[in-house]
């Protein structure tokens, strides 16, 4: 019968989602610019929490009431509490250096990848073995060769000397045991002016 918050740890962002899981179920999920939030039944029509869960629309905490041992979740399930969903817009001229941050430290037991188009072009976890930037990661291509740097501190990304066909989606996933946060950036790289 207790109170439970599960917290994001920050202020919401206007271009954030945040959704809430349960056993692979969401069980609410709010948008940062407020125009939309549900929770439990009006989300999936998932009964489970039925009227105990509220969300707090500045931070997208949950919380619990009448807290029951059937809340409790799986372990092996690895269903994260939390997912983030926003998107940044960045634009350069062509040749100019861009920088997509994490906007968080690096934590050793957080993994973080980064995605171009679909495709894998950095992965940092906490073991300093195993980073790999475009060709060092599997199943990549050449596209960025010497021009992507690895920011270690907070698993930022560099790109250097920018062209045109960097421009599209780029996806970062921050991943631990507890939640998973995916951010998109779409870059843009302009033609010189002249």
């Amino acid at each position: 019968g207790d109170l439970v918050t599960l917290h994001t740890g920050d202020q919401m962002k206007q271009e954030e989602v945040i959704t809430w899981y349960f056993n692979n179920t969401d069980i609410a999920k709010i948008f940062g610019d407020l125009s939309y939030s549900c929770t439990d039944v009006q989300c999936k029509g998932n009964e489970r929490f039925r009227d105990r869960l509220r969300l707090h629309n500045q931070t997208g905490s949950l919380t619990i009431r009448d807290v029951r041992t059937t809340d409790s979740e799986k372990k092996d399930q690895g269903v994260p509490a939390a997912e983030r969903d926003e998107m940044k817009r960045r634009s350069v001229i062509k040749g100019e250096s861009v920088t997509l941050d994490t906007r968080v430290t690096k934590n050793p037991n957080n993994s973080i990848t980064w995605y171009f188009n679909g495709t894998l072009i950095a992965e940092f976890t906490g073991d300093q073995r195993k980073i790999c930037t475009d060709v060092q990661c599997e199943d990549t291509d050449e596209k960025f060769r010497e021009r992507l740097k690895l920011d270690h501190q907070t698993g930022s990304v560099i790109i250097t000397n920018t062209r045109t066909t960097d421009s599209g989606l780029y996806k970062l996933q921050i991943s631990s045991s507890r939640f998973s946060i995916i951010r998109s950036f779409s870059v843009t790289v302009n033609g010189e002016y002249h």
